[in-house]
């Protein structure tokens, strides 16, 4: 039976670390496996221009071997459409990227680029992906993501996990408030919304309660935290808590 919360684990740090010395360990696919296996929904994986973590070689095999769906973060470039095109994804997530940033640092600017993401999304969706757009919990953001045709919203948690972290409670609550307001407001018009980045056990509960939320992504905690317990004992946790939290 479908869950009412999915959880996808990116797996993008795992092969930040492989990265970090060359080789093949560790190896992101069998992260991904071992994330299956702990009750992961889905898992998603950031293919960067510079491929600084996730390189072609590991989506090729994510493809191959996964059996739960893949969601594909990229940037809104011909070279990724074309790599998504090849692969058709169940789902695509455009993100925005930029060279300097350490991750992803804020939500795709949506309504400036109405037209040339409308057309570049267009092929996708007919491809078959499930197209996700990365942005912040802003109503005209919203507004032009479903105009430009998505089928999903990711809404940028960094923010309220950012105030929950440096004891700014006031700013979280106004993050937490305006996270609700705009997860209503995109289910009004029809979009599915997800939620991620940041998200640890001691914040995630209050966004894994949002009704109309359908899917958390979690990476970069789960592999920290992974480092002590284990892998599968990490996101087993988190799938309990999110679990508890639609109790």
């Amino acid at each position: 039976m479908a869950r009412e919360l999915r959880l996808g684990v990116n797996i993008d740090h795992v092969a930040t670390v492989r990265n970090a010395r060359g080789g093949r360990l560790p190896d992101p696919v069998r992260a991904a496996k071992l994330a299956e296996d702990a009750g992961a929904d889905g898992i998603t994986a950031h293919l960067r221009e510079d491929r600084r973590h996730i390189s072609d070689a590991d989506i090729d095999a994510l493809m191959a071997e996964l059996t739960v769906p893949l969601n594909l973060e990229m940037a809104a470039t011909e070279e990724m459409q074309a790599i998504a095109l090849r692969h058709r994804p169940h789902a695509v997530c455009i993100v925005p990227e930029r060279r300097e940033e350490r991750t992803t640092e804020g939500g795709l600017e949506v309504a400036k680029d109405e037209n040339r993401l409308a057309h570049f999304i267009a092929p996708l969706r007919e491809a078959g992906s499930r197209v996700s757009i990365f942005i912040a919990a802003d109503r005209p953001q919203i507004e032009a993501a479903h105009r430009i045709g998505a089928q999903v919203i990711e809404l940028h948690t960094g923010a309220y996990c950012d105030a929950h972290a440096e004891g700014r409670f006031d700013d979280r609550d106004r993050e937490l408030a305006r996270l609700t307001e705009m997860a209503s407001f995109a289910d009004s018009l029809g979009l599915e919304v997800h939620a991620g980045h940041g998200l640890t056990y001691g914040d995630v509960t209050p966004i894994a309660a949002l009704p109309q939320v359908k899917e958390l992504n979690i990476g970069h905690f789960l592999i920290g935290e992974a480092i002590f317990v284990g892998l599968e004992a990490s996101i087993r946790e988190m799938r309990r808590i999110m679990d508890a939290a639609r109790g």
